[in-house]
């Protein structure tokens, strides 16, 4: 009964941080603000900039954008079937183990 009541308290114990970490780790600049007004008001503004973690994508210029039409598109997906079901029926006549693990003649890759 003891080993489940000091379970208990050790369970309420450890959700009782959980909760203080989530309460400062969603905390509101203002409220950062009113918690610690020595705080300049430029390094205020300093940490309220969105932070990113990615780069900004770089412009591309409108030539490098051209659509590819989607004929073309389909054309390559037909052509890379046919290669590939080629290949499937030439392992399934005669199975080896450098055919199944050649390259195919596909510019795609799978």
């Amino acid at each position: 009964m003891e080993m489940l009541l000091m379970g208990a308290c050790l369970s309420m114990f450890g959700l009782a941080v959980a909760c203080l970490a989530f309460g400062a780790a969603t905390r509101q600049p203002e409220e950062t603000e009113a918690a610690a007004p020595a705080i300049g008001k430029a390094a205020v503004k300093a940490s309220a900039a969105p932070a990113r973690f990615f780069v900004n994508r770089p412009v591309v210029p409108l030539a490098a954008r051209t659509e590819v039409p989607i004929e073309a598109l389909l054309l390559q997906i037909e052509n890379h079937v046919r290669l590939e079901h080629a290949a499937a029926e030439c392992f399934v006549e005669a199975p080896n183990a450098s055919r199944l693990h050649s390259r195919t003649t596909s510019p795609l890759l799978n």
